[in-house]
This record gives structure tokens, sequence and C-alpha cells, in this order.
């Protein structure tokens, strides 16, 4: 087990982490009180398992994978209460060209969400994605295409003269 400063490390991975990890969750689970226990139990995972990562990247992928494991169990399992209202994610988007995608990707099912928002809002590559969804290039490749199918059939429906 290696030995760390407890605050400073923390500090470094909630600095590091924890707005990325929020989005992904929120995303996810469409609850803002659920995405915050999401994040906080991958953290308390991190401290408590301190595993030991190759680079930067495998510690980045090691937080999304357990993210968005805790946020498929918590689905999985009902503890979702409410819905957060999906105009307040302006709050949470890096910047205002993110509040409409990150508004449309929760309406998705989550395996489509969840490629979509590492491909398009966290900038992942899809052999990345692939890596930390534990899924084939070809899979992730295909949520994506069905992901993008399933946002135009709805802004054909909400917008069916193109206005």
């Amino acid at each position: 087990m290696r030995k760390f400063s407890l605050n400073t490390e923390a500090e470094r991975i909630i600095d590091t982490y924890g707005h990325m990890l929020f989005r992904i969750c929120l995303v996810i689970l469409c609850n803002e009180k659920d995405a915050e226990d999401a994040v906080q139990d991958t953290f308390i995972a991190y401290l408590t398992k301190s595993p030991v990562f190759n680079d930067p990247e495998h510690e980045k992928a090691w937080f999304i994978t357990t993210a968005t494991n805790r946020c498929k169990n918590m689905r999985r399992y009902h503890f979702i209460r409410r819905h957060a209202d999906i105009h307040d994610l302006q709050i949470y988007a890096k910047d205002d060209s993110y509040h409409d995608l990150l508004e449309q990707l929760m309406r998705l099912p989550v395996k489509h969400k969840t490629a979509m928002l590492l491909h398009y809002v966290e900038g992942y590559k899809v052999d990345e994605i692939a890596d930390i969804l534990v899924i084939t290039s070809s899979a992730v490749k295909k949520r994506l295409q069905r992901g993008r199918e399933l946002l135009r059939e709805k802004y054909r429906k909400e917008n069916p003269y193109g206005i």
C-alpha cells in the first residue's frame, strides 16, 4: 500500500476529476444528489483501495470507470429519487455550448449517453472509450451512431418544420 498525504492527495483528485465525474454522473443519473453521491463514492473507493496507476490516463480511466459503474449500480437498485431539472444543467456545463448537448444526452438510454458524453463532451477517442467501458471499439461506434440517430429523431419530433 502506498503512502500519501491524505489532504494533498484528496485535494488533487477532487480538483482534477471532480467536475468531470459530476457531469458524467449527472447525465447518467439525471439527479443532482445521486450524482454527488456517486462521485463521493468514487473518491472514497480511491482513498480506501489506493490503486496504483501506470500514467495519468490510466488514473483518469479508472475514475471514469468507477464512477460509471457506481451510477449503473444506483440505477439498477432504484436509488433514484427525483430527476434534476434539465434547465438547470447550464450550471454544470463546462461552457454554455455544452448545455443543450447535456440536456439532450440526459434523455438517451444509459449505454448511448455514456459513450456520447465521453466522446463529444469529454473528448475521448473511440478506442479510449472502449477501454474505459470494457467493450469493443465497434460497440462504441455503434453506440455513438445509435445515440446520434436517437438525438436526430428527437430533434425532428420537437421541430417538425426545422424551426
